[in-house]
């Protein structure tokens, strides 16, 4: 896959540096989905590992090169699931890690980041001026910033992902893939291009937290001014330019769900496949719900891409969801 900043040599020698733990996660055919689903649903299980999320994969080749290189210290921004997984892997490799976080991020993210021995720094805002603060500390501190889908090295990380479903997948058509920053996005969509380029690539990102779908729509960066989804994991305002271009290059659509088509997907992956995810995960099913017709006759693969959630909230959430239809 030519013009994207990613390399398939690079990914695959990726798979060299991560630990075994995060790579190779169940891959299965869930027919218990589909009758509710009208299509073939593979499920990747990307929860399977111990900062229950696909982003290891990416700060294991960061840790890894830092730990190389003799670095000491890292920073990141992150709605948790970055910051968990820059803290574990930083921790076998023994780096000071340092995330920043929006203190009204999910609880059970900020204390398992406290947990994995990271310092957690808390602003009042959001996700954007976390950003904002990590930079700040990176640039006073001297030491690496590691920013999420800007680095390529979170975005190679991911495309491992895609490795893993061309090696092993059964025939399949279309990938659902959850749309945020980008770096899952463009890891796989790079790879499902490049070695299977029969695949339909779609990505799938909140109605209330649109800024990605908007600036691959308009082929140019759209930001907003806030955002509104429990989706916190892919609640961006301002897209990466460099990562838009790599979106323009690998994904065949950008599609918006629906809050209650989030959380209908996260009562059925529940209810038929056993699986308790946050909203971000969710959303390939609240894809298929929302358009049905699309699907029908098709074999997808939704990417299951975090399971760390608030157990209150989910209980909320779940407890108000309306099955099959939304």
């Amino acid at each position: 896959m030519e013009g994207t900043r990613l390399a398939i040599d690079r990914v695959r020698a990726a798979r060299r540096v991560i630990d075994p733990v995060f790579l190779d996660t169940p891959l299965y055919r869930c027919e218990a989905l589909e009758p509710g689903l009208g299509c073939a649903v593979s499920v990747k299980l990307e929860t399977a590992n111990p900062v229950r999320s696909f982003k290891g994969r990416g700060t294991e080749v960061v840790a890894s090169q830092l730990a190389g290189n003799g670095s000491g210290a890292v920073v990141c921004a992150s709605a948790g699931n970055l910051g968990q997984a820059l803290a574990w892997s930083g921790r076998g490799r023994g780096l000071d890690v340092t995330v920043v976080a929006s203190r009204f991020a999910t609880a059970a993210k900020l204390d398992r980041v406290r947990a994995l021995g990271a310092a957690l720094e808390l602003v009042d805002g959001d996700h954007e001026m976390a950003r904002e603060r990590a930079a700040d500390i990176a640039r006073y501190e001297g030491i690496r910033l590691v920013e999420d889908s800007l680095d390529i090295e979170t975005c190679e990380g991911a495309a491992t992902i895609g490795l893993e479903l061309v090696d092993t997948a059964p025939s399949f058509d279309t990938v659902l893939i959850a749309l945020g920053g980008g770096a899952l996005a463009t890891g796989v969509g790079h790879v499902v291009k490049a070695l299977a380029p029969g695949v339909e690539v779609i990505c799938v990102q909140p109605l209330g937290a649109p800024a990605m779908t908007y600036s691959w729509r308009q082929r140019r960066v759209v930001t907003t001014e806030s955002t509104d989804t429990i989706a916190d994991g892919v609640a961006g305002r301002r897209p990466i330019p460099a990562v838009l271009d790599d979106l323009l290059l690998v994904a065949d659509d950008a599609v918006l769900v629906r809050e209650a088509s989030i959380i209908a997907g996260m009562r059925l992956l529940l209810d038929h496949a056993g699986l308790v995810v946050e909203p971000s995960a969710a959303l390939g099913v609240a894809a298929v719900l929302e358009d049905r017709d699309r699907f029908a006759g098709r074999h997808v693969v939704t990417v299951v891409c975090g399971s760390n959630v608030d157990v209150d909230a989910y209980h909320r959430w779940i407890g108000t969801a309306r099955l099959p239809g939304v």
